[in-house]
């Protein structure tokens, strides 16, 4: 067979075997082959092994894709000393991804600006490149789709749906008061997840003042032992890292 002919079967065969890295990187990692003098076992080894780590990167795209993050938002662009507050080897450790293993919650509180968007996307970023399936939304908006499920008759199926993720990453709770109907059915998503699957929230307020967002205390108080119970709770501080950035700008501008 000459090397034409070797290179269409071997295109051909990629295609049939839906082999696409392979048969993309073939030619140059054959030259290298050529070059190196590797063995036949070698050659497959690259071959093989570059089209694994394809596989997975288009996996960790996906799953980061699917949980519909607003921006990307990564660790290694979260300035630490801006916001000394927070402790790196904490957060590293967090990046880990053994809490979600474990089906455990986190808590990040803080004032607005203290950096607790971006680690509640980058943490979930994390996870989904470890392989966890990852869901991000909008308290309010989560709240607004399960009052929408449960007039639409589809309640059920709905927080089945939010059951089934590894990692529910729930932003912005507490800027917005709840009446006691969608407290309830986010409590039902809680519950849905308790001890089996994680809850990463983000939020403006301490425990203390939560009875502002869930008005009735008692229900208030479930919210919160199910979002701490055997969980990380991380304070973000109180000095807003985009004023800061802001008024350092507008310094160096004067």
């Amino acid at each position: 067979m000459t090397e034409q002919a070797a290179d269409a079967a071997v295109d051909q065969a990629c295609r049939l075997l839906r082999l696409p890295t392979i048969r993309a990187e073939f030619g140059e990692i054959a030259d290298t082959a050529a070059r190196e003098q590797m063995s036949y076992r070698a050659f497959l080894a690259e071959m093989l092994m570059a089209e694994c780590d394809d596989r997975a990167r288009r996996r960790s795209e996906r799953r980061i894709k699917a949980a519909g993050f607003p921006r990307d938002k990564s660790l290694r662009a979260f300035d630490f000393d801006a916001n000394p507050g927070i402790d790196p080897a904490a957060i590293h450790t967090l990046a880990t991804c053994e809490w979600v293993k474990k089906g455990l919650p986190l808590c990040l509180i803080g004032d607005s600006g203290t950096g607790k968007s971006h680690l509640l996307i980058a943490l979930g970023t994390e996870a989904a490149m470890a392989g966890y399936r990852v869901r991000y939304t909008l308290a309010a908006k989560l709240v607004n789709e399960l009052v929408e499920a449960a007039d639409d008759k589809v309640l059920v199926k709905t927080i089945a749906r939010y059951g089934r993720v590894d990692l529910l990453c729930i932003d912005e709770l507490g800027y917005m008061e709840l009446d006691r109907r969608g407290a309830e059915l986010l409590f039902q998503v809680l519950t849905e997840r308790e001890e089996t699957n994680s809850v990463a929230i983000a939020s403006n307020d301490s425990f203390g003042s939560w009875t502002k967002t869930f008005t009735d205390p008692r229900l208030c108080a479930a919210i919160v032992d199910r979002l701490t119970f055997g969980g990380n709770i991380l304070e973000t501080g109180t000095d807003s890292y985009r004023l800061a950035r802001t008024r350092a700008q507008a310094d160096r501008t004067a």
